[in-house]
């Protein structure tokens, strides 16, 4: 969101101007005569404050054609997930069964009100929430495996199997009786900003930046197309990704391993993995992808399947630019798309 009060600007201004870290993850300066975008400490000359807007999220400048400051690298060094709710994560992690109240988190010293507004704020559901998925996760899981479902209760915290049968049919759809299908959803930090990545027991299904606009849609689609909910939680599956990521964003791997389970026509999926076979640090066009799939004449389809790929990066639909050499458009932002191109070959020169 845009700043637009003058006292909220004024203090944005000021802020800026003293290279305030308090305020880093606050906003973001966007210069408009430079069309580049800052965070609070920049050590880059001043602009003058009649230049300068100010935004809540690092996703407005970007949207809006913003470039990434090379100084202070908004896009890399923005903040993620504060300490005191990386603590309170993984004390979760640590005892999943276990319901963590805000006394506890208190005496821990950690603020639950800050933890709830910083779920509410990435999420769009309470901390509660989050440890009621992980719950019900887990039981779905111990169901699957033929455990007792007032056992399967008990263990997850529940006082009675009623209770436990209630929440669980109404976040799964169904009663334990009869185990869903769940598709699991984790958040995790990149160099570029926040994603999420989303698997089935059978692989991932998506992998996008958290500000991705049509992120909403596509797990709505999701859930439609396997027929299943989606719970906040991990498998075998986000853990490889997110450790395959990570390697890629150190320079360290070229290639992905980790299975896919991406639902599509057969035609999408062939585009998909022509796009999966191209060399690390390679750039092609919607016309010459086409010819590749032996499919000269079918240009608009290719860029159609291309727009419907869920899976940044490891489906790098980023190495699409133009017939002309220029970029185009990418869901995650033409930023990230500059930047992801840029460091694939810098990489592929120095032959990291």
């Amino acid at each position: 969101m845009k700043f637009t009060d003058p006292a909220d600007i004024q203090r944005c201004y000021q802020a800026l101007v003293v290279r305030s870290a308090a305020h880093v993850g606050a906003f973001y300066a966007a210069v408009r005569t430079t069309g580049i975008f800052c965070l609070p400490t920049c050590r880059a000359r001043k602009p003058k404050a009649e230049n300068v807007d100010f935004f809540t999220d690092i996703k407005e400048p970007l949207a809006l054609g913003f470039r990434p400051c090379k100084v202070c690298r908004p896009t890399e060094n923005a903040p993620d997930v504060p300490p005191q709710v990386a603590r309170a994560v993984a004390l979760v992690r640590e005892q999943p069964k276990r319901r963590i109240q805000d006394g506890e988190l208190r005496e821990l010293g950690i603020s639950p009100e800050l933890v709830r507004r910083w779920f509410q704020k990435h999420h769009g559901f309470s901390f509660q929430a989050y440890q009621r998925m992980l719950r019900i996760n887990l039981a779905m899981a111990e169901l699957k495996e033929g455990r007792n479902a007032t056992d399967v209760a008990l263990d997850s915290g529940y006082e009675s199997l009623s209770g436990f049968a209630y929440t669980y049919k109404k976040m799964t759809g169904a009663a334990p009786s009869q185990p869903a299908r769940q598709l699991v959803l984790h958040r995790f930090p990149t160099p570029l900003g926040p994603m999420f990545v989303c698997a089935s027991e059978n692989g991932v299904c998506l992998l996008e930046f958290t500000d991705r606009r049509m992120l909403e849609t596509e797990l709505r689609d999701l859930q439609r197309s396997f027929r299943a909910r989606i719970l906040a939680g991990e498998n075998a599956h986000t853990r490889q990704a997110v450790a395959e990521i990570g390697e890629y964003f150190a320079g360290q791997r070229r290639l992905f391993s980790v299975a896919l389970d991406a639902p599509g026509s057969a035609f999408q999926r062939g585009v998909w993995d022509a796009l999966r076979a191209m060399e690390f640090g390679e750039v092609t066009h919607y016309a010459d992808l086409a010819s590749r799939i032996g499919m000269p004449n079918s240009v608009r389809a290719v860029a159609g399947a291309n727009g419907a790929n869920r899976i940044a990066i490891i489906i790098p639909c980023h190495r699409i630019i133009g017939k002309d050499g220029s970029l185009t458009g990418y869901g995650g932002g033409l930023a990230r798309k500059e930047w992801l191109l840029a460091r694939e070959g810098q990489n592929r020169q120095t032959g990291v």
